[in-house]
């Protein structure tokens, strides 16, 4: 809007306000806003950082919970296992799925 108040008529006066006192008004609004795009855009820096930053956590953990599982006194029954977020080995389905088909149902 001020683009084309200040290209198309610079000198006019709308609504009692001419264009600087317009742009004065508005310019909380627009200060804001700029806020709000630099802000976005830390964050987006700050998001590639954190994901960068995580290759190294992520590798690291996995060991850990690797030595965790060759652990003879803990591995991959213990309550520590679980405690990460694991299924215990006991606690694991056996996989086993019986497929049901119109045949069997019909029967």
């Amino acid at each position: 809007m001020i683009d084309a108040w200040t290209e198309h008529a610079p000198d006019a006066t709308f609504s009692g306000k001419t264009l600087a006192q317009f742009k004065a008004a508005v310019k909380p609004s627009l200060d804001a806003r700029a806020t709000v795009a630099d802000l976005d855009q830390q964050l987006g820096g700050a998001r590639v950082a954190r994901d960068n930053a995580d290759v190294p956590s992520v590798a690291l953990a996995q060991q850990i919970v690797n030595s965790i599982k060759g652990d003879p006194n803990y591995g991959e029954n213990s309550p520590l296992y679980a405690g990460l977020g694991y299924v215990r080995k006991d606690d694991r389905a056996s996989g086993l799925t019986r497929k049901t088909t119109e045949e069997t149902k019909a029967a």
